[in-house]
């Protein structure tokens, strides 16, 4: 038995039908060449042999009494593979548009809570002949980068699947209420005695960051983060239903302008959102002149930390969508959001992402229920008008039952008043970004990831005066230009999920949760 942590437990209570709490992606598969065989069987039973390397998959959640603090998880090793890997065939012609539109409608339904909290979906009948890959999995079992550990389990680096021991999981049963209360008490204490040793050094800190020791220029830079942002259809009320769209960008042509711009790898990602943005807030109540400002989350794990759990805090970033010119637009964002990284990459070691959770459900559950219904999402200016996240991911391919994954895009959560999230992460070359959206705020998601591409291009086009040309770029479906990738074969044979160890530019490693 285990009790959610303080953060784990938030997006549980936070969670209502408006604002499903579970984040997600979506994957593109070739066949291997020849195969007759059934993918969806295929991966059901390579799923079974895997379940006890993956704790996500067979633990569920035991309610405290009364729900007055956080659940606790328990193993459960009955886990009913036909309700969680589902099949469902698109209708004719199986376009990529359609499987964005089931990837959207399949994001907006909620975890079943008595059960393990994921779900999978083998998606066929697509017109390529490839197959897709959805799966949903509740935030308050892992973030972004435990994700990435997930797929270490999920899928190997050869056709061949890889030889995978035996292993059990234990069954236990949901513990009685006294364990569950004695439980309860015994987080909550040990997490008042870590806030009161850990006091001194959050005073430290927030001195050391905001103190008059602290240089004025880096207390300028960051300041500029802490705005409100201005009201946009993006911003207001939600219903359940979603909205995605996905396009992809190589790798490369990212590194390429980053570097050419002294900026880092993120800087570039969130100024193709900032442009995209501009574009198509022209077409939808026009450019505000106060500049949108984004919820970027920063990634608290420490290295080599593999819990499944969300270690993760938020920042603001002020995304200079006032500024036309792209050049000046990516400058500026570099400076706003490296004072942000700063301070957070001081401030580390105090955040917290655990803390005492008794009464906590009553009143998160309580808060999400009245800010939903009172409208006062749509009433007071929005203190981030979207979520930007970019998350490192494997740079050689993966293969699941055999087949070969050709594209990734991922999906996350968006909340009263926050109608949009854009979440990016890295694969085999790529760069792919998911557009998750509310669909009463954006009735028509491609229009963003369309909008994106254009932003790239107009930013290419602004370095086009220099000698070095930027490799070619995606269109807004994720099919990419033929000379901008190697060929599938080329390179040394990968041994593991994580890329070759080479010399690295400093435009690539700033990617977060």
């Amino acid at each position: 038995m285990k009790t959610l942590s303080g953060i784990d437990g938030a997006f549980l209570h936070l969670e209502t039908p408006e604002t499903p709490m579970h984040v997600g992606s979506l994957s593109l598969f070739d066949l291997p060449e020849g195969y007759h065989g059934d993918f969806h069987a295929d991966l059901q039973r390579q799923m079974k042999k895997r379940l006890h390397l993956v704790p996500v998959f067979t633990r569920k959640l035991a309610p405290m009494p009364l729900q007055f603090a956080n659940p606790a998880w328990v193993a459960d090793n009955r886990v009913d593979l036909d309700y969680h890997v589902q099949r469902l065939t698109l209708p004719a012609p199986g376009s990529l548009d359609q499987l964005e539109d089931c990837a959207g409608r399949l994001h907006g339904e909620l975890l079943d809570r008595s059960r393990p909290l994921w779900r999978l979906y083998v998606i066929d009948g697509l017109q390529s002949g490839q197959v897709g890959y959805y799966i949903k999995v509740h935030h308050a079992v892992l973030d972004g980068q435990a994700g990435v550990q997930l797929a270490q389990a999920l899928f190997d680096v050869t056709p061949k699947p890889r030889v995978i021991p035996r292993g059990t999981v234990r069954h236990a049963e949901p513990p009685g209420m006294l364990a569950l209360a004695a439980a309860a008490l015994k987080h909550d204490a040990g997490q008042y005695v870590k806030l009161v040793r850990h006091l001194p050094d959050v005073v430290n800190a927030l001195a050391g960051m905001f103190g008059a020791s602290a240089p004025q220029e880096a207390k300028g830079k960051l300041g500029q983060n802490f705005s409100f942002g201005p009201k946009t259809p993006l911003n207001g009320p939600i219903t359940g239903a979603r909205g995605f769209a996905a396009a992809t960008i190589p790798l490369e042509t990212l590194k390429t302008l980053a570097e050419r711009h002294e900026a880092k790898l993120n800087d570039v990602v969130m100024a193709l959102c900032s442009g995209a943005l501009r574009r198509y807030l022209a077409d939808h109540g026009g450019i505000p002149k106060k500049p949108l400002t984004a919820s970027m989350p920063i990634s608290l794990r420490a290295a080599g930390n593999t819990e499944y759990s969300t270690q993760a805090t938020l920042s603001l970033v002020n995304l200079n969508t006032q500024i036309a010119d792209p050049v000046k637009r990516l400058k500026a964002i570099r400076d706003a959001s490296g004072a942000v990284k700063a301070v957070a990459k001081r401030a580390r070691r105090v955040i917290p992402t655990d803390f005492p959770s008794i009464g906590a459900p009553w009143l998160l559950r309580g808060l999400a229920e009245l800010y939903g219904r009172s409208g006062l999402a749509g009433a007071i200016p929005p203190i981030a008008n979207v979520v930007i996240s970019n998350v490192p991911g494997p740079q050689v391919p993966l293969y699941a039952a055999g087949a070969r994954m050709v594209r990734y895009w991922p999906l996350s959560i968006v909340e009263h008043g926050v109608g949009l999230n854009i979440t990016v992460m890295s694969y085999a070359g790529t760069m792919g970004f998911g557009f998750t959206t509310a669909a009463c705020a954006v009735p028509d998601a491609r229009a963003l990831s369309a909008a994106l591409l254009a932003a790239l291009d107009e930013l290419v086009a602004a370095g086009a005066r220099r000698p070095r040309k930027a490799p070619g770029v995606a269109r807004a479906t994720g099919e990419i230009a033929p000379a901008a990738l190697p060929s599938a074969d080329s390179g040394p044979a990968a041994t593991s999920l994580k890329a070759p160890r080479k010399s690295r530019r400093k435009t690539s490693d700033d990617q977060t949760v």
